[in-house]
């Protein structure tokens, strides 16, 4: 089942495309001599942030897009760990990883600004997590965002 592709972006898209925008800039500004630091003793580096959230891109990526296509999403969830792991953002320069943030976030508002109207009531289940709207889903990645930014800019 196909469906239509958004005629213009809907309220939620531009705030997310602005929020995205926003975090661009923040990282930005992280010197790169900060990116091997941990955020808090025992916590991932900044690299390792950035990776998870580059993972958690791709992951609410296949969902925004099923969700949009079928009207319903049920998918599992991610082994976190287990990704930075098999990804080894730590061996990644700064700049590297910036670069596949900001890509990786293009891509990914260009989906959300497609995403019609109708379907942001789409059920998505995620693992054994309750079932809750795609609004709900892509609104709850921008949280996810500024939890991990705190996280970033800790001094």
């Amino acid at each position: 089942m196909s469906t239509q592709i958004s005629p213009s972006p809907t309220r939620l898209a531009l705030d997310f495309r602005a929020e995205l925008k926003n975090y661009h800039a923040a990282l930005l500004t992280i010197p790169p001599a900060q990116a091997d630091t941990p955020w808090r003793e025992g916590g991932w580096t900044r690299k390792q942030i950035v990776g998870h959230l580059l993972d958690s891109a791709a992951n609410n990526r296949q969902r925004f897009v099923r969700a949009a296509i079928d009207g319903r999403y049920q998918g599992p969830k991610y082994a976190q760990d287990a990704w930075l792991a098999a990804h080894g953002y730590e061996n990644e320069s700064w700049e590297t990883l910036l670069r596949w943030w900001h890509a990786e976030h293009e891509i990914l508002a260009a989906v959300v600004d497609r995403i019609p109207d109708s379907r942001l009531n789409a059920k998505c289940k995620v693992g054994d997590d309750p079932a809750v709207t795609l609004h709900s889903l892509i609104a709850d990645y921008l949280s996810h965002h500024r939890h991990h930014f705190q996280q970033l800019i800790a001094a």
